[in-house]
């Protein structure tokens, strides 16, 4: 008897570690939200649509200076396809620009895992998926994590930036560092506008400091990329007028194995996870999901 209610304990932890990153959201998301800056409470929040029949769980990463809410449409077409799907916060997000402007990557790779952490609590297979930056960190942990996931899903992440701002990220923060060290911070220049697609889920101003850390993100991913062994459906938008159309067809060549699969979607925004044009994505995912081989 008490060995039976020790493994129910154990079998309901992930809804403890889904309530942890709730109300971490939420004590973050006081202390940095700033009034007439930060989007609403709700836009902000972890996403988890737990079916309870499902056997593979989608790990659904959202975009730089967005939030899991720029992903719902997306978690819940897969949610109604028999998929338990967790959406994770990245931090820094959801809050405000001033609180992403101190994040790094290894912060979102690690707000990621426990993402991974709650569907493994709950789901036998998982497939990781992301927009946009989402999508690097996707493929980040399908790499550095090989067998934790059954395939990997890269829709327009953000290998080569088009706009001129980006490229000369690192050279502005190291500008700005210097700035601050010698007291000058009047001289710094931290954030630059940002023409934001969903402009009541995404920040208006990015933080130099964030673009260099999704940078460094795509550049350790295009290191290791040669490497990766999960199955891999590769998206790019095609007329994106943020990131490059060469970068997912970069991405897919650079994968060495022959199972992977590449798409393109015309489109003059970069954001195709959300209104009419998403349903083409659904159904290139949807295709891709349904040809996988269960372990």
């Amino acid at each position: 008897m008490i060995e039976s209610r020790r493994e129910q304990v154990e079998s309901r932890e992930w809804e403890t570690l889904a309530l942890k990153e709730m109300l971490r959201f939420y004590e973050e998301y006081e202390t940095f939200a700033e009034e007439g800056v930060s989007k609403p409470r709700d836009i902000g929040a972890p996403v988890f649509l737990h079916h309870p029949d499902a056997h593979t769980g989608i790990l659904l990463i959202h975009g730089f200076m967005a939030a899991p809410e720029e992903v719902r449409e997306w978690a819940e077409c897969l949610y109604e396809k028999g998929y338990t799907v967790y959406a994770p916060r990245l931090a820094g997000h959801g809050t405000s620009p001033a609180d992403l402007a101190g994040r790094t990557c290894d912060e979102w790779m690690d707000s990621v895992d426990r993402g991974h952490a709650i569907l493994k609590g709950c789901c036998p297979h998982i497939v990781v998926a992301g927009f946009s930056t989402g999508a690097g960190l996707a493929l980040a942990q399908a790499l550095f994590k090989p067998e934790a996931f059954q395939a990997v899903i890269s829709v327009s992440a953000p290998l080569k930036f088009k706009s001129p701002s980006v490229a000369g990220a690192e050279a502005l923060n190291d500008w700005n560092r210097l700035c601050r060290t010698l007291g000058l911070s009047w001289f710094t220049k931290e954030f630059v506008t940002n023409h934001a697609d969903n402009p009541h889920i995404n920040y208006l101003k990015s933080p130099i400091a964030g673009l260099v850390q999704v940078k460094a993100l795509m550049n350790r991913v295009w290191k290791k990329l040669p490497a990766l062994s999960a199955p891999a459906l590769i998206v790019q938008g095609k007329g994106d007028p943020k990131v490059s159309d060469k970068s997912g067809q970069k991405i897919f060549t650079r994968i060495c194995h022959d199972n992977k699969t590449y798409r393109e979607i015309p489109f003059h925004l970069h954001g195709i996870v959300r209104g009419p044009i998403a349903l083409e994505l659904f159904d290139e995912v949807n295709q891709f999901l349904d040809n996988l081989e269960t372990p």
